[in-house]
């Protein structure tokens, strides 16, 4: 399925429905009274958010959305019925904005969670209404008001516990299929991957956590090189960012520390919170060095970045090192999650725990 994140769509709720004017016309009731019915209300337009979608690729061959009408009072005082209000799926993780006005909606982050776009138009107001003590035959009644209609802007930004960040042939689609079920296309060229990807890391008893990976971004990619940035957008709701170096790359030419600071630059030009966030290294394809050259290069990395948070040592390919690097990303999330239900300052129990060098 192809990879859609962005997407502009007319949403129109219904008209209400009009008002009528009638009076009571029966055998042997002379100067019946007025009975007209208000008309019914008009559906909205409401998204929601469907755990079974994961692009807006829909909405490329669908763009308009049109609630039902309220339909007409009648006699008897018979109100018109309702339109039924119009519910459109869409991802979770969709962010909402009007197209004209660029006031920004709102997002749908949980399942079944719901969005009112578009409200349905007010009934009219039958004759039966406006019947008063001096007022005994009132032939007024009201139209139902129009539905409103909007140009919306939808805009996907996928939901991830850890994001892989990193030059392309880093590994990181090799990475998510050694640790998660996912299965992007893996091969020895650059960009293979073309649109993001995820995948679910499980460790059994409910314990799990989420991965996406992004194609593979490089130098002056700001200023339109290679796939360019727009997919760092999907690692803004991640906790954690996974910065992948290749540790054994093809010519000396090839700096892994270099390419680690060109990245910080193109984050820092990117802007947002990401160049911010909590960033782990990961020097990945171990398995091409032997340990003496793999320590060596290594240390020599590290001090060169000045780097003092955590960094692993792994193999994407043979799986080397992904399971304790699985085993402190769970940790880490785990610790956070509880932070984030007591205290948000409180300091991690065990921090080794979580921060090693290996």
């Amino acid at each position: 399925m192809k990879f859609v994140d962005e997407a502009t769509i007319r949403v129109e709720a219904g008209d209400g429905g009009s008002g009528c004017v009638s009076f009571r016309r029966e055998k042997f009731i002379p100067r019946g009274g007025p009975d007209g019915g208000d008309g019914g209300d008009g559906g909205n337009v409401v998204l929601i958010a469907d755990a079974n979608l994961n692009t807006l690729v829909d909405f490329r061959h669908r763009r308009g959305f049109r609630a039902e009408g309220g339909r007409s009072g009648r006699g008897r005082n018979m109100t018109g019925r309702s339109g039924e209000d119009l519910l459109v799926r869409v991802p979770l993780g969709t962010r909402v904005r009007d197209e004209e006005t660029r006031e920004s909606i709102g997002e749908l982050l949980r399942e079944s969670e719901r969005l009112l776009v578009a409200q349905g138009g007010f009934h009219g107001i039958g004759n039966a209404r406006f019947r008063s003590s001096t007022n005994r035959a009132p032939r007024q009644a009201t139209p139902g008001t129009p539905g409103e209609r909007r140009r919306l802007h939808l805009e996907l930004i996928l939901l991830a516990d850890v994001g892989l960040l990193g030059f392309p042939n880093a590994g990181k689609s090799s990475l998510i299929r050694k640790v998660s079920g996912a299965r992007p296309k893996v091969a020895d060229y650059p960009f293979t991957t073309l649109h993001p990807n995820l995948g679910v890391v499980r460790l059994g008893n409910g314990r799990s956590f989420v991965v996406a990976d992004i194609p593979g971004v490089i130098k002056g990619a700001a200023a339109g090189a290679g796939l360019g940035i727009r997919f760092l957008k999907h690692l803004a709701r991640t906790g954690l960012l996974l910065h992948l170096v290749d540790i054994a790359p093809q010519g000396d030419l090839v700096d892994p520390a270099q390419q680690v600071r060109e990245l910080e630059r193109e984050l820092a030009v990117y802007g947002g919170d990401l160049v911010r966030k909590e960033r782990w290294l990961v020097l990945n394809k171990r398995d091409l060095l032997d340990p003496v050259d793999f320590e060596r290069r290594r240390t020599m990395i590290l001090e060169r970045l000045g780097w003092t948070g955590p960094a692993f040592g792994i193999s994407a390919v043979t799986g080397e090192g992904t399971g304790k690097l699985t085993q402190a990303l769970m940790r880490y999330l785990e610790q956070e999650r509880r932070e984030a239900t007591t205290t948000p300052d409180r300091a991690p129990e065990n921090e080794e725990d979580w921060h090693p060098l290996a």
